[in-house]
């Protein structure tokens, strides 16, 4: 696809079991990786339970702020996998079995001496005018329409889609980042980066503590989408902490 300036995106989680803390949410983590290294910038995550209502809203106000949003969860083959019905409902049309994602899930079954239940053909149930995105480790696939690019929740099989519907993105310069570690509380560097982020306001910085052998320490992450620009800032930083006594 071609590229564009700036192309953002938001991720939606879907699933009570994230939110009761069963499942350690790691999609989001792996979606933003890939995100940064394609030129896309994730703005926003969000998590809903499986509520058809809220599922409906999060959806509407996100796709209207973002060029993408990326769901995970809720399109597996039990009562409450309702993430294809809350899509379906939220752009206004009809839900149905298709019969690409039908073949597809049959193809995959029968391969395996299985029968296409009717648990499993559910998952073949796609809204009107989305297309399919493929899922070469079970067989069920994802779906994109609009803007809206829905995957499964399992985190490996979230992954093999996130790279099948790559092809198919806008993307936008990338965000290219520098990292200086200082052995010095963020507190005693504080003034010293606010005024180095005035002197390049289109360099984004940030300070983030931890400890270096029991001692407090910073790492420094500038982040812009010019190379050029990036050195000057990083390497004007350095020089200026180390003039700090």
């Amino acid at each position: 696809m071609p590229s564009a300036d700036i192309v953002t995106a938001a991720v939606l989680v879907i699933g009570d079991e994230i939110l009761s803390g069963r499942t350690k949410d790691k999609n989001s983590g792996t979606i933003a990786s890939h995100l940064t290294e394609i030129g896309i910038r994730l703005r926003e995550v969000r998590v809903v339970a499986d509520i058809e209502t809220e599922i409906v809203a999060a959806l509407a106000a996100l796709r209207a702020r973002y060029t993408y949003v990326f769901t995970t969860g809720g399109i597996g083959p039990t009562h409450d996998d309702i993430t294809a019905d809350a899509v379906a409902k939220a752009f206004g049309v009809s839900i149905g079995v298709s019969p690409d994602a039908e073949a597809i899930l049959k193809a995959y079954y029968d391969g395996r001496g299985l029968e296409l239940t009717d648990a499993r053909r559910r998952m073949a149930r796609i809204p009107a005018g989305a297309s399919l995105i493929e899922n070469r480790i079970s067989g069920a696939p994802g779906f994109m329409l609009g803007n809206v690019i829905v995957m499964a929740g399992i985190p490996d099989i979230m992954a093999v889609m996130l790279e099948a519907v790559t092809p198919l993105l806008a993307t936008g310069a990338r965000m290219l980042t520098a990292t200086l570690s200082v052995n010095r509380p963020e507190s005693e560097i504080a003034a010293t980066l606010e005024a180095h982020q005035r002197r390049y306001p289109d360099v984004a910085m940030g300070c983030y503590p931890y400890l270096f052998e029991g001692r407090p320490a910073s790492e420094l992450v500038l982040r812009s989408t010019s190379p050029n620009r990036l050195d000057d800032a990083a390497a004007m930083l350095r020089t200026e902490i180390d003039r700090l006594a």
